[in-house]
């Protein structure tokens, strides 16, 4: 009974916790058991506060008795994505340049959770800052496949999701970090409209492009939290003032003639053959449901992965620079690459990344008079997937060949499911894309599925006696011989002097060289190819306000 009801969804839990027949301190015990026992191992949390979770649990369980019973999430367990902060809890983002400072008040999505009796269990391990390397707290495993990567940057809220150590959890998504880790781990995770949750209390990635949002086990979870997430803030004033509906209304209604495009071309180019043949099945499946499969195309996505990228890490270097100039050593050399190179984006290269913005939301939302969703795969590559190119692969791999980038560049809402499981036991996830602020749509075609198939059933196995290797512990693959260009170390050291960036030395250059030249390779084809007589935008576009 214990790992059931670790395992089990808040949905399920909360009409047993409302009638006495399940104590929340149970669920809590129950999920720090299977921390205690294995998070040595898959490395999920950060920071646990077992004492004050159980506190939490007891006054829940007296509440209910008391007949004060909050609502759906009263009484369950959630972990928030560290770069969150929480009331008496570090706040690390998974780096040491930052003082690991108890939080003194909550960010505004912990604060409504909490408001609604949630029993928080800690801090979830993540790429440092949303978007470098977890070598500081160690990196958390994927407990399918403990040589798999978890995803990121929301590793741990994934990792401790499947693994049954928390039945919700926080995540953040700027280019994909709350699906991608929601599709490796066999999860549902949804990035919200662009102001649909506020950002306040979070440290950011990219101002434009961050969103929180909710990561658990089923479809109809991620609806539950959302409606507690969501909502106007003074403390972020890009938290829209619109009404929050009852998302988990729609669920379980027939999706029968609901149109769902299928944009072929980029998003469909140089996927694992295993993700193809998912995808193929679950696309089937949809067709099966009664929706209407209907070819679309997306031209400029292709250049999507550059733009967000140069607008993401650019706005990122803003923030971080005043510690790139004290403290660069003590980044991991993943996120201080990245953002470094970010910095030596020229002035051009930002505006054409904004045009290419509007020429990709142009794109979605003219789709959009066509089509009501939009479905792709999560990912092009299995979590265990080495980074070596495969045959017949795209042209850009790695963050450049991103299905999710496209999506943060609108601002639309997106949402991760399972959709099976390759040979290897790494799960498959399929994007689900909506209308701006139509995320009940999103969620609905998504439970459909996810109900119509039962993928969202599985459990890891047990973790092995014998634990291999991690991914990515050999380092890198070489790189290829690749194609000539203008982007050499060289060239960085001379970029960085002229704009003053002592802090970027010889050796940081030969990292930085092979970041920066595929990003400007692809601005420069984006300008050449898209006709770009677009004012860029001056906040996320496609809305009306």
């Amino acid at each position: 009974m214990t790992d059931e009801l670790a395992f089990m969804s808040a949905s399920e839990l909360g009409p047993l916790i409302r009638a006495r027949e399940v104590s929340p301190v149970d669920v809590a015990e129950a999920q720090l058991a299977r921390i205690a026992s294995m998070d040595g191992v898959l490395r999920a949390f950060t920071y646990v506060d077992a004492e004050g979770a159980l506190a939490q649990a007891r006054s829940a369980e007296a509440e209910v008795a008391a007949g004060a019973y909050r609502g759906p999430l009263h009484g369950i367990t959630i972990a928030h994505k560290d770069i969150i902060e929480v009331r008496g809890m570090p706040t690390t983002a998974a780096s040491r340049v930052i003082p690991h400072a108890v939080a003194t008040q909550d960010a505004t999505v912990v604060a409504k959770l909490r408001n609604e009796g949630t029993v928080g269990l800690g801090k979830l391990n993540l790429i440092e800052f949303a978007s470098g390397s977890m070598g500081v707290f160690g990196f958390a495993r994927n407990p399918w496949n403990l040589a798999a990567y978890p995803g990121g940057s929301s590793s741990g809220s994934g990792v401790a999701l499947a693994a049954g150590m928390v039945t919700l959890a926080t995540g953040t998504d700027t280019g994909g970090s709350i699906r991608n880790p929601a599709a490796f781990s066999g999860l549902a995770g949804l990035r919200p409209t662009y102001g649909r949750v506020s950002r306040a209390g979070c440290i950011p990635l990219s101002w434009s492009q961050d969103s929180i949002g909710p990561m658990a086990r089923t479809v109809a979870d991620v609806a539950l939290m959302l409606g507690a997430m969501a909502g106007p803030d003074g403390e972020d004033l890009t938290a829209a003032a619109g009404p929050v509906p009852d998302f988990t209304e729609d669920l379980g209604i027939a999706v029968g003639g609901v149109r769902v495009g299928i944009p072929h071309g980029y998003f469909m180019d140089g996927l694992d053959p295993e993700i193809a043949a998912a995808m193929q099945a679950a696309l089937h499946q949809l067709a099966a449901l009664g929706a209407d499969v209907i070819p679309i195309e997306l031209p400029a996505s292709v250049f999507a992965p550059a733009a967000s990228w140069t607008i993401a890490y650019s706005e990122s270097f803003v923030f971080h620079r005043p510690w790139f100039e004290t403290k660069s050593r003590d980044y991991t050399p993943a996120f201080y690459h990245k953002i470094a190179a970010a910095g030596l984006m020229s002035a051009e290269e930002r505006i054409v990344s904004q045009q290419v913005r509007q020429r990709v939301t142009r794109e979605f939302l003219d789709a959009f008079r066509r089509v009501d969703l939009i479905v792709t795969p999560s990912n092009r590559a299995l979590a265990s997937d080495d980074g070596i190119p495969a045959p017949g692969a795209l042209r850009w791999t790695g963050e450049m060949a991103s299905v999710t980038r496209p999506v943060s560049l609108t601002g639309f809402p997106a949402l991760s499911v399972p959709i099976g499981f390759a040979r290897d036991n790494t799960p498959i996830g399929m994007q689900v894309v909506g209308r701006p602020w139509d995320e009940a749509a999103v969620l609905a075609l998504g439970h459909a599925y996810e109900q119509s198939t039962g993928w969202h059933k599985a459990h890891p196995p047990a973790l092995p006696a014998e634990i291999p290797p991690r991914f990515g512990a050999a380092g890198p693959p070489a790189p290829g011989p690749g194609d000539a260009t203008s982007v050499t170390a060289g060239w960085v050291m001379d970029m960085a002097r002229l704009l003053g960036h002592g802090f970027v030395t010889e050796e940081d250059a030969e990292a930085i060289a092979p970041l920066l030249a595929p990003v400007k390779e692809q601005l420069t084809l984006a300008r050449a190819t898209l006709a770009l007589d677009l004012e860029p935008p001056v906040r996320p576009a496609g809305f009306p306000w």
